[in-house]
Formats: structure tokens, C-alpha cells, sequence
């Protein structure tokens, strides 16, 4: 797997996204403290409404700056939104109050919507081959993972020695490398956009394109199946570990760790998995352990106090989610490659960027306010109930014996 790394153009490139990620790790915790020194009980209240502007930059500007920005070339692009994120960061420690926080939120996480579809979409041009594709998705897979569990570890270890003010520097030090990696890195050329199609049409072309292709149709609907797992993960973790079993704060690290090495495990093995099983029963597999997963935390909640048998479930459940959103999430972008072409590929990365984010807005509040109203068995229940609806109309919309495009991963050809 690491083989890929040889190309130079794909290392710098993941080089870049890393140190991307680990700022972005450390934002959140600078974020949750500042919030914190700001509202105080209500910090909480003031991070549920920036993660909900974070949303809400995702699916609605995303598409439009991809319309908007079909010409401007990918290098300039992609500098562009890391030096408007950087700015944002250093800003971020002068607010005030909490208004200010949502504004900034709102501009760095569009200059995010920007970035993040525009990077993917260059990668399959860089990473020609299929079994090095495959591999850096793999790759890209794991960093997204590590980023999870090292980056609030790193965040930990900083704050013993620094304010939660320079931890925003840090950020910006991770967007500035991410600049200095993608402007020392060759890009492929555009192909010049078709300006005489109206812009709503090129806003919603990818979307469009999506729906009218099968196996995409079955992809945004496992989407919501990941959005299910992974809503009851970030947002009830803290409360399975701390309300139901009565654990430490740091078991909530240990919980998110199950989840992150499921993901991870599976990430690892999709290179040889995809040698001898399809995408799609691969990522239905993965739709169909997700509500196992969603099942055996309901089981959890169920479980009045706090016992060994509670932290065994916690564990397999965890891991069970992990390994589920991995087998959809790692092989997507192969289906979104197969079945694009150079004309369309940045339009349908960005639909698939937006619509999977669309997707939170409906399975955060059933495991926020569910959780809160009705209990935890309640939501844990509601969601095993969505991903099962999810996973179901994936298997309808993606028929038996319709190819995804995306050729057999060839391990150990070369």
C-alpha cells in the first residue's frame, strides 16, 4: 500500500492533506474551549450551531463555488481556500462573541467546501492506475482515521505547555504546509467548462448525474446508512461512557478509539478485499453491519447500570460501526471515478461531498434530541431503523449484476 507513495505528485498531495487534518483536529479543540470562555454552560449550545453552519456551508455552497470555479486552475483554487482557512484561523482567537465565531465558522468551512471536493477530484488524474487509486484511498482512509483518534492526543499534549489561543496557530500552520505542498505539485490541465449551460444547471449537474446512474443512486443512499453510524458516534459517545456506564473521560477516548480501529482495520484490507469481492457487495456488507452495530448499542442503552457485559457491547458495537462506514466509505470514490469522466468529475465529487453532508442534518438531531427526549435506546433504535431503510433502497437501486465500472484491484501485479 505504500507503494503509491512513490508517485510524487500523490505523496505531496496526501502530505498535504495530512498536516490539513491534523489543523483541522486541533481547531476543534481550540473551538470547544473558546466556546467555552465565551458562553460557558452553554458552550454547548454555541458548538451545536457552528456544527450546523458547518453543515450547511457543505451542502448548499459547495456546488455553487464548484460551478462557479469550473475554470479557475486546481492549484490556484486549492491555495486559495488553504489561505483563506488560515486566515480564518488566526482570526478565530481575537472573537468575542459568539456571533463572530458562527461568521468565521460560516467562511472557513465554505473555503473547506471548496478544497475538499476540488482535492478529491484531482486525485484519480493523478492516480491513473486502479490498484493505485484503490491504494490511496486506502491511505487516504487511515489518515482520516489517525487524524480522529492523534489529533485531540496532540491537543492534550500542547495544552500542557501552551494557551488554547495557539492551538489556532497550529491550525494555520496546517493549512499553510497544505499551500506549500499543492504549489510545489503538478496538476493536470482543465478541460475547459461549457459556459453556455445555464450556471443552475451547473450547480446541479452532479447532483443530476448522480440520480440518473444507478449505481450513484445506490450510493447516496448507503450515505445516509454512514450518516446514521456515524451521528450516534460523535454525538452520543460522551453520553454511552460517562451516563450509561459510568466510565472516566477517558474511556470516551477508548470508545472512539474502537471506532476509528474498526475503520481502520477494514481500510487496511479493502486493497485485497476488492481482489475477489464487488463494490457493491462489499459496501452492502457494510449496510448490512451497520444496523447490527446501531442494534447492539440500542442493547446498551437497555442495560440499566453499568456492568462488564455493558462495556464488551460498548466495544463491539463501536468496532462493528467502524468497520461498517469503512467498507462504504474507503471504495465510494472508485464508484465516483468509474462513473465520471473528465468533463464531470469535479461536478460529481462535489454532489457526493454535499448530498453525504445533507445527509447529517437529518440523522444528528434524531441522535441529539431523540437521545435527549425519548433515551438513548429510543435513538439508538431510530437510527438502526434509517440505516436498514438505507441499506435496503441501496440494494434496489443498485441492481444485481450492475457493474460499478471500476475494475478488479489487481494486488501485487507489478
Amino acid at each position: 500500500m505504500i507503494e503509491v507513495l512513490r508517485h510524487p505528485q500523490f505523496r505531496r498531495l496526501f502530505t498535504a492533506q495530512v498536516v490539513a487534518l491534523v489543523g483541522t483536529g486541533l481547531l476543534t479543540v481550540a473551538l470547544g474551549l473558546l466556546a467555552y470562555d465565551l458562553a460557558g454552560s452553554d458552550a454547548g449550545a454555541v458548538l451545536g450551531t457552528a456544527l450546523a453552519i458547518k453543515m450547511i456551508a457543505y451542502v448548499l455552497v459547495a456546488p455553487v463555488i464548484s460551478a462557479l470555479t469550473d475554470r479557475v486552475p486546481r492549484r490556484v483554487l486549492l491555495v486559495s481556500a488553504d489561505v483563506i482557512r488560515m486566515v480564518i484561523a488566526l482570526t478565530l482567537p481575537f472573537v468575542t462573541h459568539a456571533w463572530q465565531i458562527y461568521v468565521l465558522i460560516f467562511i472557513l468551512q465554505s473555503a473547506s467546501a471548496t478544497f475538499t471536493p476540488a482535492f478529491q477530484a484531482v486525485i484519480p488524474s493523478v492516480l491513473v492506475d486502479e490498484e493505485d487509486y484503490t491504494r490511496g484511498l486506502t491511505l487516504s482512509r487511515l489518515a482520516y482515521d489517525l487524524e480522529s483518534l492523534l489529533s485531540p492526543v496532540l491537543a492534550a499534549a500542547l495544552l500542557t505547555v501552551i494557551s488554547y489561543n495557539l492551538l489556532f496557530v497550529g491550525t494555520a500552520a496546517g493549512f499553510v504546509v497544505s499551500a506549500i505542498m499543492v504549489v510545489g505539485t503538478r496538476l493536470p490541465r482543465l478541460v475547459p467548462a461549457d459556459r453556455s449551460i445555464p450556471l443552475a444547471r451547473r450547480i446541479t449537474g452532479g447532483a443530476q448525474l448522480m440520480l440518473a446512474r444507478p449505481v450513484l443512486r445506490g450510493l447516496l443512499a448507503m450515505n445516509l446508512a454512514v450518516a446514521a453510524a456515524t451521528a450516534l458516534v460523535v454525538v452520543n459517545t460522551v453520553v454511552y461512557v460517562r451516563d450509561l456506564l459510568d466510565g472516566p473521560a477517558s474511556a470516551v477516548a477508548l470508545a472512539l478509539g474502537c471506532y476509528g480501529g474498526g475503520s481502520m482495520l477494514i481500510a487496511l484490507s479493502i486493497p485485497l478485499l476488492l481482489t475477489t469481492v464487488s463494490d457493491r457487495r462489499l459496501m452492502l456488507t457494510g449496510c448490512a453491519l451497520l444496523p447490527v452495530g446501531l442494534l447492539t448499542a440500542a442493547l446498551i442503552a437497555g442495560l440499566a447500570p453499568a456492568s462488564a457485559l455493558g462495556w464488551t457491547l460498548l466495544a463491539i458495537a463501536w468496532i462493528t460501526l467502524g468497520a461498517g462506514t469503512s467498507l462504504i466509505n474507503t471504495p465510494s470514490a472508485r464508484l465516483l471515478r468509474a462513473q465520471s469522466d473528465t468533463d464531470t468529475r469535479t461536478a460529481v465529487f462535489t454532489a457526493q461531498f454535499s448530498l453525504s453532508h445533507a445527509c447529517f442534518l437529518v440523522t444528528y438531531p434524531i441522535a441529539g434530541w431523540v437521545g435527549a427526549g425519548a433515551g438513548q435506546l429510543a435513538a439508538a433504535f431510530a437510527l438502526a431503523i434509517v440505516a436498514t431503510l438505507a441499506g435496503t433502497t441501496a440494494a434496489r437501486m443498485w441492481p444485481i449484476g450492475t457493474p460499478s465500472g471500476a475494475e478488479p484491484v489487481a494486488v501485487g501485479s507489478r
